[in-house]
């Protein structure tokens, strides 16, 4: 481990009193998982309405 990756290591525990990769995060960074969370999310729902469309079409003929 460098100095300089210490050091910034220690200055995020300073600043957010935590270790975890997670608290130390930019917010850029967390914005950009909410992100593409969100968008896992409307592809799942998007795959579901696609399947019900599909089961539904075959119903009406």
């Amino acid at each position: 481990m460098t100095a300089s990756t210490f050091d910034k290591w220690a200055k995020q525990a300073q600043t957010t009193g935590s270790f975890k990769e997670k608290d130390n995060l930019t917010p850029e960074q967390q914005e950009l998982i909410a992100l593409r969370k969100k968008n896992k999310q409307l592809e799942m729902e998007n795959d579901i309405l696609k399947q019900a469309a599909l089961i539904f079409g075959r119903k009406d003929k």
